[in-house]
């Protein structure tokens, strides 16, 4: 049976604006849904901090979408002697990037970091560049990189939010995915077999935590991205400068599974939408809501212009006026 769909048609007004100001110091946390980026809970979210190697979440993602040749990597001087956390990886010595990406994300090297920026970049800074280019694509305009590992640099600032959402976009690549989700990975080199083991604690002890990635700088303090699954239900939680990260992580996904139920929007089918306008979803349209936002939601169908018999529209459902998903609709007139 075909259902009746209200039409709701209605405009937004986006005002941009500069950079927000930048905390010295201080505890920031985001809850988002995974599957749409909507901010579900948080504190601080919005304020400016150093996110110390949760950097390298969107280090890798931008390297995997470069288009850079899959292949062996030589350890330049400048990767093999790289500040901070590391792989101990030797200049001269070769390993393939796929290596890098595991070594990148599970023991956060800045050294891979490092290789992977030149490998992709051509240099330091033109993969420093390829990153803050992403960053305005994806809409993070409170994020700014100075280098691909996450050192302190009092530029290199993002929040807990555009965090979380960094995380939000890279799962949704494939490879990105397979690789966060990696508990230990070993690899056979040329020169030098390695093993290496998750360092994110929660993906190996709770089994709702699946990808996620750690941090810490003294002046960043310790920063942890989780994703969680339970149910059918998927959410990124984001801490910055949180000395009790992983008893926090673990608090907040269970307030937010507690408090948000999967909610059916629409249901896949056929849908009246105008006098001799019919559509049909493929699959239905699903969100996490609390109790009493679904009776705020409204929906939006945009039709192609012309009189094709058959045709592409949109779906979008929003909250208060706010977009939160949209999903392809055929159309038959």
């Amino acid at each position: 049976m075909k259902r009746a769909v209200i039409i709701v048609l209605f405009f937004s007004l986006l005002v941009g604006g500069g950079l927000k100001e930048v905390a010295a110091s201080g505890q920031a946390w985001a809850v988002i849904d995974a599957d749409t980026g909507r901010l579900l809970d948080g504190h601080n979210e919005n304020v400016r901090l150093p996110i110390a190697s949760l950097t390298k979440i969107w280090t890798a993602l931008t390297f995997i979408e470069s288009g850079t040749q899959s292949g062996d990597i030589t350890i330049s001087p400048q990767a093999a002697s790289a500040e901070g956390s590391s792989l101990y990886l030797k200049q001269g010595e070769t390993l393939a990037a796929d290596a890098l990406l595991h070594g990148l994300m599970l023991r956060s090297g800045n050294d891979a970091a490092q290789a992977l920026a030149e490998q992709a970049g051509g240099s330091l800074d033109g993969f420093v560049d390829l990153m803050n280019e992403k960053a305005l694509i994806y809409g993070l305009n409170d994020t700014v990189f100075t280098n691909p590992s996450g050192l302190h640099d009092e530029r290199h600032l993002s929040t807990a939010y555009e965090t979380a959402l960094m995380l939000h976009f890279a799962m949704e690549n494939d490879k990105f995915r397979k690789i966060a989700m990696t508990k230990n990975h070993s690899y056979q080199g040329k020169d030098q077999a390695y093993s290496w083991r998750n360092k994110h604690r929660l993906i190996h002890s709770e089994p709702t935590a699946i990808a996620g990635k750690t941090g810490f700088t003294k002046a960043a303090g310790r920063t942890l991205a989780t994703y969680f699954e339970k149910d059918g239900k998927n959410i990124i939680v984001v801490t910055l400068n949180d000395g009790d990260d992983w008893n926090t992580h673990k608090t907040l996904a269970n307030k937010v599974f507690s408090n948000f139920n999967m909610v059916t929007v629409a249901r896949k089918g056929a849908y009246d939408i105008l006098p001799g306008v019919e559509g049909e979803l493929k699959e239905p349209i699903r969100l996490l809501l609390k109790k009493g936002e679904k009776a705020q939601l409204s929906n939006v169908i945009r039709i192609p212009r012309g009189k094709n018999e058959r045709s592409t529209g949109v779906w979008t459902v929003s909250l208060d006026n706010e977009p939160l998903i949209s999903k392809e609709i055929l159309i038959k007139q």
